[in-house]
Formats: structure tokens, sequence, C-alpha cells
């Protein structure tokens, strides 16, 4: 049975090939438009390119990439022409922020701007202005596709119908999820060690004014962030995208020449240098470096947090309470050490969490716990790269089980919210290959195409 393709974008087309088979003879032409879908010829470079960008992402091809990645543009090829009719507006500077993000993946992927020019065979400019098209018009085939399905309304009772004589092992599997509270002490560092890291700083910087060596090639080597391995350099960002302390100094550079002042934040320690800024984005790189915790006082946060735990023992304090008053953690102190996820596609927030979601050290700690334990202190890294010492409290669990209407409803609605969106956009699709003029080239016929509408 074909298997049915439901997000027809850009991001899923790269998203989904890798090690394409070259089953598909290759010709001794450059170039050569293969496929036409209503006036707008599909290339071969296009499909070369979707299928590097799905080698970049290390996911694999379930079919022939000549034949799968072909299909999948044409059928981006009737969103946008959809989109034109439909006079869709997608804000460029949007596109822009996309960009940026995209080729920093690109940089962490395959570890420097240059083995991005030559992964692509293009400069970091022309893969940047191809990818401003690329994102732009994968926005625009979401807007198209968002107003297909925008009036689809699923009630309880559609719901039940769907999964009324659904057998239990063919319903959703809700994996187990746990709520858990924590409380975190930062062990003190020494004033030595702290002045041992600006010394430092103030090494780098002496040697880049001095002409002895580039800001970037000493963040390659000693800058304690992931931006290292691209020098240091962070991409566009806004100024609300940065630490306030960061930002306030970093947007104040002018010459591309100078190194910040020492700057601190939660992270740590920093200095900057500036390589362009427009508006209100800003480019720069930056080293950072982290004071190190002694074992003795990493000892002494923990003997700390073993005291706290031995007074919620007695009743003489709550760990609700000790959240808000005795706690480190930033992110959580407010919300009585609940810890969350933010899912980084839809950004939703969640409180109920799946094991893999937790740090670590956190999901070690409560694999064996029952609700209501609270854990001996423990050492972790923090979300800034700390290391901090950390009590958990497991608040409630959820044992994995299969979906019910009474527990799980918003699950069972969303996958019947999901089929009926994918069959209407599915018969939207074949009703639109009834009206466009489609060819395609012979050698790229033999094909066992999803959509059997094409070879009219």
């Amino acid at each position: 049975m074909k298997s049915k393709i439901v997000l027809y974008t850009t991001c899923a087309l790269m998203m989904g090939f890798m090690n394409a088979s070259e089953t598909m003879a290759q010709s001794n032409v450059i170039d050569e438009v293969v496929w036409v879908v209503g006036d707008e010829p599909i290339l071969k470079s296009d499909v070369e390119q979707a299928r590097l960008d799905a080698i970049t992402y290390k996911m694999r091809i379930d079919g022939d990439p000549y034949c799968v990645i072909p299909e999948q543009l044409a059928i981006q090829k009737l969103f946008l022409h959809q989109a034109a009719i439909d006079s869709v507006e997608v804000s460029d500077t949007e596109v822009m922020n996309d960009v940026d993000n995209k080729m920093e993946e690109y940089v962490t992927i395959l570890g420097s701007r240059d083995k991005v020019e030559e992964e692509f065979g293009m400069t970091w400019a022309q893969k940047r202005e191809q990818l401003f098209e690329t994102l732009k018009n994968e926005k625009m085939i979401n807007e198209v596709r968002r107003g297909l399905i925008k009036d689809i309304k699923v009630t309880p009772a559609m719901v039940r119908k769907h999964f009324k004589d659904m057998p239990e092992d063919s319903l959703p599997f809700v994996p187990t999820k746990v709520e858990v509270q924590i409380i975190t002490r930062e062990p003190v560092i020494a004033p030595e060690e702290i002045e041992r890291v600006k010394e430092l700083l103030r090494d780098y910087t002496d040697r880049v004014k001095a002409g002895t060596s580039k800001f970037s090639t000493l963040a390659l080597m000693y800058s304690e962030d992931g931006s290292a391995q691209n020098g240091g350099e962070l991409g566009w960002m806004p100024k609300r995208a940065l630490a306030t302390e960061f930002a306030d100094v970093a947007f104040k550079l002018t010459d591309p020449n100078t190194v910040s002042k020492i700057v601190e934040t939660e992270f740590g320690f920093h200095i900057i240098q500036l390589i362009e800024k427009r508006g209100d984005r800003i480019n720069c790189r930056h080293i950072l470096k982290k004071p190190k915790a002694t074992e003795e006082a990493l000892m002494k946060a923990m003997a700390d947090l073993d005291s706290i735990k031995a007074e919620i023992d007695k009743g003489l304090y709550t760990f609700d309470e000790c959240t808000q008053f005795v706690s480190f953690d930033k992110d959580t102190r407010n919300n009585y050490g609940i810890m969350r996820y933010s899912d980084p596609q839809t950004l939703d927030v969640y409180t109920k969490l799946e094991m893999k979601e937790l740090p670590s050290e956190v999901a070690k700690q409560v694999a064996g716990m029952n609700v209501g334990d609270i854990s001996k202190p423990f050492i972790m890294t923090d979300s800034k790269g700390k290391e901090v010492v950390a009590m958990v409290r497991l608040r409630d669990r959820i044992e994995g089980h299969r979906a019910t209407m009474k527990d799980d409803y918003q699950i069972l609605q969303d996958v019947v919210q999901n089929k009926i969106s994918e069959e209407k956009v599915e018969k939207w699709i074949r009703d639109k290959q009834k009206v466009t003029y489609v060819r395609i080239n012979e050698d790229w016929r033999n094909c066992d195409f999803i959509y059997d509408g094409w070879m009219k």
C-alpha cells in the first residue's frame, strides 16, 4: 500500500530523504527541465538540491529519490499556484530570521561555513539567497494548507465514532509522563577562579588587538559555547534573543576590529566582536568562559541541600515553600519548582513530561521514585551549562497506557483532526491535478507515484 504524505513543505522534503539510491541513470546534461506543472518547470538541479538537503539532515528516503522528490516538488507547485491566486503574503523579516536559523543549523551539522559552501556547491551568499526563496515558498504553502483545513471542527461524537470499534491495541499509546519539582543550589565560585577566567579573556583581547591572533581562531580553540565550532559567530540575532547584559554591550559596538569589555551573564563571562548590524538585528562573535566550581564548593552545596531536605522531612517546611525561597533555578522557582518542556515547533509548554524530555540526571533520579518522594541531592548540568546541585520531588506520574476518551481526549481528537485534514488536502491535490497542465520527461515517468493523476 502506498503511504500517504501529509506535510507538503520543503522542510518535510529536506527531512525525509537520506541514503538516496542512484537507481536512475544520470545523463551528461548539466541541467534540464524534468517536469512542468502549469507553467512552472522543475529542473534536474532542483531535484539534486533537495536530495543534498536530505543527506545533510541524515534522514532516509522511502523510495526512489528521483521519483519521490519530483512529485513532492510538483505538489509544492500546486500549492504555490494557489497562493498566487489567493494573494498570500508572508513577512520577509520572518523569512530572513528563518534563513539565519537554517544556515546556523547547516554549520552545526557540517562544521563550518566553508564546509557548507563545499557541500552545496555555492557561496554562503548564494545559499542564503536560495534558502530565502525556498523558505518563503514554504511559508506560503503552509498558509494555503492552513486555509484548506481551518474550518474543520471535530466533535466528541466524531471522536467516539472513529474509535468505537477500534481494537484496543490499535489505539494510540501514551508514554509514561511525570510532573517533577526541582530545587537547585549553585556552588559558590571562588574569587580567584573568576579572576583566572577574566585574565584569560583579557589575554585573548590583547592578542586580537596586537594582531597575533584572530578572534575567530581563539573562539574556535577556547570558547566554551556551542558557537565555538563556527569561530564564535552567533548569526543574525534580534536583541530580545540575547541575554540582556550581552545585548546591551553588543549593540553598542560600532567597529568590527575592536573587542568589547568583559561581559558577565548567567552563562559565564564573554568578550564580543561585532561582525555587522542591520537595524534591530546583529551578527557578532563571542568567546565564553565559565568559572569552575571546586569539589569543595560542590560538596558545600550538597550539604546545604541535605540540611534543607532534613527540614522538609521533619515537616518544618514544605517542598513547595523551599522552591520559592531556597532554589536558585530562575526558570522554575516562581512556579513551585515544576519543570517544563517547551516544544520547539509549536512553542507549547508542558509540565507533564516524558522521561526523554527531562535532563538525563533528573530522569535517572525519577525512574525509581514513587509519587511524593524527594530525591537525595545530586550534581547536574543546568540549562545554562553550569554544574549545580539539585534535588527533585516526583509530584505526579501517569503510567504509559492506551489512550482513553476519559483521560486522553485531546490526543484522540488530534488523531481524528489530522486524519480529516489529510483527507481534505489529498482531495484538493487530486482536484488540482485534474485542472493543471503537467508534463513529465520520458526518462522520469517510470515511477510508482503516490498520486496517480500526474500522467493524464
